[in-house]
């Protein structure tokens, strides 16, 4: 199937036609829970995705970050799954945050009268957890590529009866590697389901993969997928790496609320929270070697107010539903430019306010420049900043060259004529002398053996000491310890009581 014959459906923000959830054609158990849940007025995704996934068509929806990407599939699902009782339905998703966070949302829907088992296989938890959950007959899998595996080669997942299958973050998906075990699992799928496909960018080899698996797709896009939301505040700090932790400390001052700060390794968050603890900041870190019990409970105190600052790596970026951000800081640039996008939109979701600042260093321009051309292709770098500080340092670093290559010069120079002049000296001193003269060869032999240390011995030497037993006392060694005078009889006298 070539991409000419996917069916483009474009919408902007301002045609969002649904106003209300109770518009949708689905079951009234489904929409007393979503009132209950206090879901009342859907996002422009969720207005235009919903009803065309309710009609069994293939989706491939994008969208920016916190957006409502999750309530736009979970609701079709469970009203599918109401409906045929004997349906199945799989969610795959890149990371655990995002799987808890899509499982979360399910279980808020499904609280009632609707009664469908689930089941949440992500690695870092029991097995035999899991392997309960499955055995009461679950009808929703939420998982991540790898534990979804773990189970088919277990034989503890039957896939035969799915025909919903939901794909979330493809992108990120995609970036980690997962290719290969998608694939996998998608042999053990009925080929005739319905397949909706969400992402936050649209890359090319996510439209190879909808050519692959969708059946004539609806393309859904929604606002500008390479830009962040338009009420994010986006700040940018010119920064050497020797000052970035004291500027991050007025930063933390300044602020107010919630931060998220970004780094680019697990070893520099762990770091950066030791020393944020020693400056009494209340603060905790978030990566992939933390286990799954530490995360939930990490976040869990981020989103109570605990800890008023999270540290993460990049695994954090994806999956972080904590509307209490009010700040994210990018201390490091991230490695791939579309992880900014995902970075900054952990701010300002559901239609709140948020701010965002960059550290920029001067190793930071290649990628800083790809992130721009990302945002906007129109954009030209303004290096005058750093264009003038190189300028500048140029000229200081020729003078400096060349004030210390001529003071090298006259010093080698100077040292030249000493050491001619001595040796001159030398010579003439030497040259009344003949040269193989038995004088100058006793000379030379006093002289190497000048040093008391080393003395040379022949084997005449040698039988005279033998024969003289007097010899030996000549030579004298050193005492470690002097002698000391002490009584024979000593002994410490006992305190008596009395």
């Amino acid at each position: 199937m070539a991409l000419e014959h996917i069916f483009i459906f474009l919408i902007s923000l301002k045609e969002s036609s649904m106003k209300n959830f109770n518009e949708l054609d689905i079951e009234n158990k489904l929409k007393n829970s979503i009132n209950y849940s206090n879901f009342i007025t859907p996002t422009p995704i969720q207005s235009q995705a919903i009803p065309i996934a309710l009609e069994g068509k293939d989706v491939l929806g994008t969208a920016q970050t916190g957006t409502g990407k999750t309530l736009a599939f979970t609701i079709p699902l469970i009203n599918k799954l109401i409906i045929n009782k004997n349906a199945m339905a799989l969610i795959i998703c890149p990371t655990r945050e995002l799987a808890s966070q899509v499982m979360g949302t399910i279980s808020k829907l499904t609280l009632g009268d609707i009664r469908i088992g689930n089941a949440l296989l992500i690695g870092g938890e029991s097995m035999q957890k899991q392997l309960r959950q499955l055995n009461k007959r679950a009808r929703i899998i939420v998982g991540t590529p790898g534990r979804i595996n773990d189970h088919l080669k277990r034989k503890s997942l039957n896939l035969t009866r799915v025909n919903y299958l939901v794909l979330d973050e493809t992108d990120r998906m995609l970036d980690m590697g997962f290719t290969p075990q998608i694939e996998i699992i998608l042999k053990f799928i009925p080929k005739e389901h319905q397949t909706l496909l969400f992402s936050a960018t649209l890359p090319n080899n996510i439209l190879k993969i909808s050519e692959k698996y969708l059946k004539k797709p609806e393309r859904i896009s929604v606002g500008s997928v390479s830009t962040p939301i338009d009420k994010i505040k986006q700040e940018t700090f010119q920064i050497t790496p020797d000052k970035k932790y004291h500027e991050l400390i007025n930063q933390l001052v300044e602020r107010q609320g919630s931060i998220l700060v970004f780094v680019k390794t697990k070893h520099g968050a762990d770091k950066i929270v030791k020393r944020l603890k020693y400056d009494a900041h209340s603060a905790e870190a978030i990566h992939g070697n933390l286990r799954q019990s530490k995360r939930d409970r990490v976040i869990r105190g981020f989103r109570s107010g605990k800890n008023r600052i999270l540290v993460a790596t990049d695994v954090a970026a994806r999956g972080l539903d904590i509307p209490l951000i009010q700040h994210v800081i990018n201390y490091d640039l991230p490695q791939v430019p579309e992880d900014y996008i995902h970075r900054v939109g952990r701010t300002g979701r559901a239609g709140k306010e948020g701010s965002a600042l960059t550290f920029l260093t001067n190793n930071d321009r290649s990628m800083w420049r790809e992130i721009q051309k990302l945002i906007n292709p129109n954009f030209k770098l303004e290096e005058s900043f750093n264009r003038k500080s190189n300028k500048k340092n140029k000229k200081f670093k020729k003078r400096g060259k060349s004030f210390k290559d001529s003071g090298n010069r006259n010093d080698r120079r100077d040292n030249k004529r000493k050491f001619k002049f001595k040796s001159n000296k030398f010579k003439k001193s030497n040259s009344d002398k003949p040269k193989n003269s038995d004088s100058e060869f006793d000379k030379k032999k006093n002289f190497k053996f000048k040093n008391k240390k080393f003395k040379k011995f022949h084997t005449d030497n040698l039988k005279e000491q033998s024969d003289n037993p007097d010899s030996r006392k000549k030579f004298k060694f050193k005492k470690k310890f002097k002698n000391r005078k002490r009584p024979r009889n000593f002994s410490f006298k006992k305190f008596k009581k009395n």
